[in-house]
């Protein structure tokens, strides 16, 4: 059963994934394929996602905060630096830390959305469809 609309552009779109659990990047990865993208990359490496990202912008992040070695705290704040004052980059955060100065502070780095793990992955799916029509919407713009 398919959870979003079934919009070539949006389904074009480059969806960048970091988490240092491979089996949350292979969840996220499957999910996003079954509704027909294919432009998503995975990373367990944080500074390898924070290369690719500064080589090709993706038009969404998904992200865990609670990493080894850089967080994603640390690469909220590094996508912001990259990220061109007039862009609009949905950021949805999927993190395990149920604490809410975790979210609020995600949130104050760039985040557009937090899900709590363990997440329901149509909820996942609707939400990152949600923020890829905002950034088309965006870059639509005069």
């Amino acid at each position: 059963m398919r959870v979003v609309p079934n919009d070539a552009t949006v389904k074009a779109a480059r969806i960048l994934a970091v988490d240092d659990e491979a089996a949350n990047l292979s969840l996220v990865e499957k999910a996003f394929a079954r509704e027909g993208f294919h432009g998503v990359v995975t990373f367990l490496d944080p500074q390898a996602a924070l290369a690719d990202f500064a080589q090709t912008p993706p038009d969404l992040v998904l992200l865990d905060l609670m990493m080894p070695g850089i967080d994603g705290y640390e690469l909220l704040d590094s996508f912001r630096r990259l990220t061109p004052v007039d862009a609009y980059l949905p950021i949805l955060v999927l993190t395990a830390d149920t604490n809410v100065r975790a979210r609020l502070r995600a949130l104050a780095l760039g985040a557009r959305d937090v899900l709590l793990k363990p997440y329901d992955v149509a909820e996942m799916l609707m939400r990152s469809w949600v923020l890829l029509e905002t950034r088309q919407a965006f870059q639509r713009r005069p």
